[in-house]
């Protein structure tokens, strides 16, 4: 097992000091100028032009790049000029509420996939228009999505807030930065309950589509699971069909729906900045599409790398689960 973790975390940095290069092509070839960005669109030649020589942005390109890789590596980005702070500090800040959203839409679509799966397999009553309430709603947009939601939740039926990450204007910020994990441990439960409410429609629609996927690929091993012989083995003992699916069929299941979920995992990122632009979740989406609206691609380069970074250790992760799942992996 540690061969393999070892093995995953060297090309995962690979992957990431790739990503940093292309970042920092794309800054070069980008007709935005961040000096421009930081001291504003009607700053004076002479103020540009100084701005420039503070971020050594006149030096060679080879120098730039390993002075960005340096920058990196030490978590310094520069400033931001969305909120004139330091890129880092803002990440920190917002990196938390997107996490938070993006663990429970995993969470989300790994119980909805496995719904899907067991129900279809096991022909359970309703489980041909579950599959067709799924299957419909993954084809959707997820803007498209977000918005009926918001239409149908908050608009028609009142059940659910539209915006934002909590009503409570004094909602714990400490000590892990997650809302749900502070407000548990403030003992505040009306936070919590408020936080979770707000976390349902934004988590649900950046789960629909990857539910859909992992479902479909597990109920595909699974179909072929039930029909191996140790199955048919565990059933003349005796042993009632739903213990037999999820006992022996499940666990060799798991490999490829699990490969699937390391797949969604880049375009739940994706969909991320869409969602929380349309919720106004105050998340790393959010911070991304005020610096795009005014050119700040240090900003930009940041985020990207952030969600790259995040990447990498989802995908580390599902490897690890698949690792635990299939002995002949660790082998």
């Amino acid at each position: 097992m540690m061969r393999l973790l070892a093995k995953r975390l060297a090309a995962g940095a690979g992957v990431l000091m790739v990503l940093t290069a292309v970042v920092f092509l794309l800054r070069q070839l980008s007709p935005v100028d961040p000096a421009r960005a930081l001291v504003g669109a009607k700053a004076a030649a002479p103020v540009v032009a100084a701005e420039r020589r503070k971020l050594g942005l006149d030096d060679p390109i080879v120098i730039q790049y390993f002075r960005y890789l340096g920058n990196v590596v030490r978590g310094n980005f520069g400033e931001s000029a969305v909120t004139h702070n330091g890129i880092g500090s803002d990440l920190g800040h917002f990196l938390t509420a997107t996490s938070e959203l993006l663990i429970a839409a995993f969470v989300l679509a790994a119980v909805l996939g496995l719904a899907f799966a067991v129900a279809t397999v096991s022909r359970w009553r309703g489980s041909g228009l579950l599959r067709l309430l799924m299957v419909v709603m993954s084809a959707l947009p997820v803007f498209l999505t977000a918005l009926l939601g918001i239409i149908l939740f908050y608009e028609t039926l009142h059940w659910l807030p539209a915006t934002g990450q909590s009503s409570y204007a004094d909602a714990p910020s400490g000590p892990t930065g997650f809302l749900l994990i502070d407000s548990l441990l403030a003992g505040r439960l009306n936070v919590l309950w408020d936080a979770f409410v707000h976390l349902i429609l934004p988590a649900g629609c950046l789960a629909i589509a990857p539910a859909v996927a992992i479902g479909r690929v597990l109920r595909s091993s699974l179909q072929h699971a039930m029909r191996s012989d140790y199955v048919r083995t565990a059933r003349a003992k005796g042993q009632g069909e739903l213990r037999v699916m999820l006992a022996h069929g499940l666990r060799n299941s798991l490999g490829p729906a699990l490969a699937m979920a390391g797949v969604m995992v880049a375009a739940m990122f994706a969909a991320t900045l869409v969602v929380e632009e349309v919720f106004a979740w105050p998340g790393l989406g959010q911070y991304a599409v005020q610096a795009i609206d005014i050119g700040d691609y240090s900003t930009i380069a940041a985020v990207t790398l952030c969600l790259g970074g995040l990447y990498v250790l989802a995908n580390l992760i599902v490897d690890i689960l698949q690792a635990a799942a299939d002995p002949r992996i660790r082998a």
